[in-house]
């Protein structure tokens, strides 16, 4: 019967197991509580004890951390409780599979991979579309690892230069109460994508690139009037776009060049009834074969677990928010849940 209890074994070696069980067994026990299995250790062996529905895909999963943790990674909660989530789906997916996909190395010799399968879903994009849209919440890497695959193709000399964007909106502040020149009231705005670069290239790498013209970081605003050939450009920040200032970016391309725009629909800051023009691209290119979409999850977000789950409670307090009626265009009257009424 597939209730039945069977017990397997797995072998965990002794100097990784603080690495794959987490700080005072964390780990472990968030597998037993979200499986329902008893995890035993002894020295090297690890029993599991569950159904024969379960306990497979326990083993599995612990073998799965083990190999991520033999390679050099340093195993997060984020990782546990992403591996549970393909377990718990029945993916067929593992960890080990999604970082196989190796980008490259931060300056202190980090390995940048995707971590999710969203991630790799969107670093696949990359490689193979001439632009690619990122869209999804805070967190799920859509900036780092855009700014990663740009690195990566100006170091193999796939393109000649970097161009770095954003729309400087004022969010909540204005910018000419700033102090300084406008270089200095923009740098802000800029500020996030200067400090990806330094921890994936070096400051001085960085600096030097930039003074060569190579790598180019500037508001949106810059980009009219030029032509961008032979160039890796990211937009970021692309929900505070008007529809013209999309148009304006996307017409810029050249001859040799890619292109990744990064947006979070949700953080919009524009003035309120503005229409966003990542939302407007999003629908007139979508039929458009050498460009892709993708869209990533609360389930792709990496960084600390609460960020998940801030961004899981909102998407769920939107939803709720949500007006249930359906305005009748050209009468006077609007449905509500039950009925028809006049207002």
């Amino acid at each position: 019967m597939a209730n039945s209890i069977i017990e397997l074994q797995t072998e965990v070696p002794v100097k990784e197991q603080g690495n794959v069980f987490g700080q005072f067994d964390e780990y472990l026990k968030l597998i037993e509580k979200t499986l329902n299995v008893t995890l035993i250790l002894r020295d090297d062996t690890l029993r599991i004890l569950g159904t024969e529905a379960i306990a497979p895909k326990a083993k599995s999963l612990i073998e799965d951390l083990v190999k991520l943790a033999l390679r050099g990674n340093t195993i997060t909660r984020q990782n546990v409780t992403y591996a549970l989530a393909l377990v718990m789906e029945n993916s067929g997916q593992s960890l080990t599979q999604i970082d196989n996909d190796f980008i490259c190395n931060t300056i202190q010799g980090r390995p940048i991979r995707p971590k999710t399968l969203g991630q790799k879903e969107y670093v696949d994009m990359i490689r193979k579309k001439m632009i690619v849209f990122g869209v999804g919440p805070a967190g799920t890497g859509k900036t780092y690892l855009a700014m990663a695959m740009a690195v990566t193709a100006f170091r193999n000399e796939e393109v000649s230069r970097i161009i770095l964007t954003r729309p400087a909106i004022e969010a909540g502040e204005k910018l000419g109460f700033l102090p300084g020149d406008l270089q200095s009231k923009v740098d802000p705005y800029l500020r996030p994508l200067y400090d990806a670069l330094y921890q994936i290239m070096g400051a001085d790498s960085f600096t030097k690139n930039m003074e060569r013209g190579l790598i180019e970081v500037a508001p949106l605003a810059y980009m009219r009037g030029r032509t961008l050939d032979n160039a890796f450009i990211i937009l970021d920040e692309a929900q505070n776009t008007t529809p013209a200032q999309m148009k304006m970016f996307l017409t810029r391309i050249g001859f040799g060049s890619k292109v990744i725009v990064t947006g979070d629909a949700t953080q919009k800051d524009l003035p309120k009834d503005a229409v966003s023009g990542l939302d407007v691209a999003m629908k007139v290119l979508k039929k458009i074969e050498d460009i892709g979409f993708c869209e990533l999850t609360s389930k792709d977000v990496v960084r600390h677990p609460l960020v998940q789950q801030i961004v899981q409670a909102y998407e769920n307090y939107e939803k709720r928010q949500t007006p249930k009626r359906d305005v009748l265009r050209g009468t006077g009257t609007y449905r509500v849940k039950k009925g028809v009424r006049t207002p």
